[in-house]
């Protein structure tokens, strides 16, 4: 058996995927809005130790096909250590297809193009990147690290490298004064990149970071369910992606579940979002069934 440093995240379509905590915690950690990894400090592991732990899932999980890389931010680490960990998964895994991790601007700036190639060869081939928002002042204000060009040229080297995206923005982290801002900047974002996969979820802040935030946005006031529905249709209708993005906003925490390709499906998206601006409780998912 693994025994898991706790918390364990992933993203929901990795639900069923074999995961591997390569690093604890996060290396950045300093997102107001984010409480993940407070309770654990960041360190890396050792290989060795992560060898022992690969031939243990592999008794369990020969046939794996795909492989999650926690926790936060295992792209920090030296590319040297990732390619020699993607080839002991390769050898161990006859069936691999798919290594996957979550990946931070500040990460990916750190590699370079020929390094991001090098990780695609071994099967690294898709980064979940939270964008949160488009927006330099909220960016700013939720002290996310980077600026949105920042962002934009770490997405479009992923590209670049052949690796796919899957990214998400944040509805209602700008609160009601940068709400339209926020969403507009956001599809600027997607707009100068190229992503294959887009989600949105809703703000949650846990009440251990609530100060911090607030800190931070003395000026946030957030916005109800229906003002999130409003900020999500500007941010789609300013969506016009270079190629097909698969979009969901089925997250827990999401006031209204949607789904679609985009461009193929903007205008039934939208919509959607209109009449649930119009039926309101009727299609609004209740609290006590949301959560992160």
């Amino acid at each position: 058996m693994i025994a898991y440093l706790d918390p364990l995240y992933r993203p929901p379509a990795e639900a069923s995927r074999i995961i591997l905590q390569a690093t604890y915690g996060c290396s950045y950690n300093e997102c107001t809005f984010c409480s993940m990894y407070n309770s654990k400090g960041f360190h890396t592991r050792d290989l060795d130790e992560l060898k022992k732990e690969i031939d243990i899932l592999c008794q369990n999980s020969p046939d794996a096909t795909k492989i999650f890389l926690a926790d936060g931010d295992a792209l920090v680490l030296e590319t040297n250590f990732l390619l020699e960990l993607l080839k002991y998964l390769q050898k161990s895994f006859k069936r691999l297809r798919r290594v996957s991790l979550y990946a931070t601007t500040q990460n990916i700036q750190k590699k370079t193009i020929d390094e991001l190639l090098q990780l695609r060869e071994h099967k690294l081939s898709l980064f979940y990147i939270g964008i949160e928002s488009g927006n330099d002042t909220v960016l700013s204000k939720i002290n996310k690290g980077v600026t949105s060009s920042e962002i934009i040229e770490a997405l479009n080297k992923v590209s670049n490298a052949n690796i796919k995206i899957s990214a998400t923005v944040i509805l209602g982290i700008g609160g009601v004064i940068y709400s339209g801002l926020h969403a507009k900047g956001s599809a600027n974002i997607v707009n100068k990149t190229t992503i294959n996969y887009l989600s949105t979820l809703q703000l949650g802040l846990d009440d251990t970071i609530k100060d911090k935030f607030y800190k931070n946005m003395p000026e946030f006031i957030a916005l109800n369910d229906y003002d999130i529905l409003q900020e999500q249709r500007i941010f789609i209708d300013h969506i016009e992606p270079s190629s097909n993005i698969i979009f969901r906003s089925n997250h827990a925490s999401n006031a209204l579940h949607l789904k679609g390709t985009l461009p193929k499906d903007k205008d039934r998206l939208i919509k959607e979002l209109d009449i649930a601006n119009i039926l309101k409780d009727e299609v609004i998912i209740p609290m006590k069934y949301r959560g992160f």
